[in-house]
């Protein structure tokens, strides 16, 4: 099945890595890129909607209908936000956004970057834990085709990415050493990319992939 996919993000480092597999996957037939300003990105296979307001995305319904799958990408850090911040960024807006696209969707395939270590028991006494975990628990009650969480830690940048972070490019080049030493907690960007493309078309065993699960995902 062809897929076509919307991706959230794509002006931060791992919305513009999943984007840059789309564009370059055979299967991949159409790349809807939900933005708040422009990715910069031409490519026949992409289209584009700016969105001001992700909690609100009655103006925008008709150009969200008829997609197969959605990658979210979408998220900011903990850094410096109170809880309630934190909640609306990265809970609130992806659930928002699941809603509307679980109606306007029957057979979508949704993919939510969370990250390592969140668990969902809601007892963590770290934030972002309970958040992602809240986050990852009403994801996968939508009645989605298919729900996966992904759990990566370090992400390798893709090659001439423009948007990766600049702690990213001081340390990349100890990505042989990373992978070497902690294969739990470091794949690619590629790796997530692809991974989330054969979420469409391709079955896993568990819907939280932890990175050996991404990495053999991205493998299929």
């Amino acid at each position: 099945m062809k897929i076509r996919a919307i991706i959230t993000g794509a002006t931060g480092m791992v919305g513009e890595g999943v984007l840059i597999e789309c564009l370059a996957h055979a299967d991949v037939e159409h790349v809807l890129v939900l933005n708040r300003k422009p990715c910069g990105v031409s490519h026949p296979k992409l289209e584009e909607v700016l969105c001001p307001n992700f909690m609100d995305l009655s103006a925008i319904e008709n150009k969200l209908q008829g997609y197969n799958a959605c990658f979210f990408c979408m998220g900011v850090t903990s850094i410096g936000l109170t809880e309630e911040e934190y909640t609306n960024f990265n809970r609130d807006i992806p659930v928002h956004v699941a809603e509307v696209l679980s109606k306007l969707n029957k057979d979508m395939t949704f993919c939510f970057v969370s990250g390592a270590g969140t668990e969902g028991s809601g007892k963590s006494k770290n934030m972002w834990i309970r958040v992602k975990g809240k986050a990852e628990n009403d994801l996968m009650k939508l009645p989605f085709k298919k729900a996966y969480m992904f759990r990566p830690g370090y992400m390798q940048p893709t090659k001439g990415a423009k948007n990766t972070l600049k702690l990213y490019k001081a340390v990349s080049w100890m990505y042989p050493v990373f992978r070497a030493v902690f294969p739990k907690f470091v794949c690619t960007l590629k790796e997530v990319g692809l991974a989330m493309i054969n979420t469409v078309n391709k079955d896993y065993e568990t819907n939280l992939l932890e990175v050996k699960d991404i990495v053999a995902l991205a493998k299929k």
